[in-house]
């Protein structure tokens, strides 16, 4: 059976330089957060320069995969990726100094947090699965569960991807996950250039496919502008670019 390419990409209106951009990208409008597994650097999107970079020790912070801007917290989903038994916890930064100042430890979970979004009061979490490296037995990419979670980060409800969505992230798992501001739920894989709108079930814990998206860039984290309708920030690992693509609404 010969595989479906990905959709055409969305069009590409700004494209920013940052050596950190590695594992993703987080916006609060005004500045780009570039992120890389033990740094982070701050960009103003106006200028497209650095003001600001956090770096950490890398044997306390060895995988951030993504972040979420929340008032003037930088909330991070990270985890011990590649090593198992996989372990996860949630690393936040003040946004106006970029200083480390809390560590929620999640423990062991039912995969590797890589990525993590704030909507309706709540977090919504993904917890990743491999095939491969970073995977533990039994347990591969169909096992990718988007979970959301109260304050304290505890468990409320979960739902796991449609298959045509884990076949497509295959033998890799989902690397970013947003909310829209108008309430739509998008996830990227880890390395083709498309994004998944989906959608939360009426009945039953499988999440549904509403249509697949082209971007520019291939997989990793996400994040939606605040401010600028439409434009979603990726990044490509290959050449550490901040990308901004128009998404229309699909109406």
């Amino acid at each position: 059976m010969t595989e479906s390419p990905s959709p055409p990409p969305a069009p590409v209106v700004m494209r920013l330089a940052a050596p950190e951009a590695h594992q993703g990208v987080a916006s609060d409008g005004t500045y780009l957060y570039a992120i890389d597994n033990d740094r982070i650097g701050k960009y103003r999107i106006a200028t497209g320069k650095r003001v600001a970079q956090w770096q950490g020790d890398r044997r306390l912070f060895p995988h951030m995969n993504s972040c979420t801007v929340a008032g003037h917290d930088l909330v991070c989903a990270a985890s011990n990726y590649p090593q198992v038994p996989q372990t996860s916890a949630v690393e936040i930064f003040d946004t106006r100094t970029m200083r480390h100042i809390r560590s929620i430890s999640l423990g062991f979970g039912p995969g590797s947090l890589t990525a993590l979004d704030r909507h309706d009061g709540k977090w919504w979490a993904v917890y990743a699965n491999y095939a491969g490296k970073g995977g533990e037995p039994n347990r591969d990419y169909r096992y990718t569960l988007l979970a959301r979670l109260d304050d304290a980060f505890r468990q409320e409800a979960a739902w796991t991807f449609p298959d045509e969505v884990l076949a497509r992230f295959a033998p890799f798992s989902c690397s970013g996950l947003s909310w829209s501001n108008d309430g739509r739920l998008y996830a990227t894989g880890h390395d083709r250039p498309e994004m998944y709108e989906l959608a939360l079930p009426q009945a039953g814990s499988r999440l549904e496919l509403r249509r697949t998206i082209g971007i520019a860039t291939p997989g990793q984290a996400i994040d939606w502008d605040p401010v600028e309708t439409g434009r979603l920030w990726s990044i490509d690992r290959a050449t550490t670019v901040m990308v901004a693509s128009l998404i229309s609404d699909g109406e």
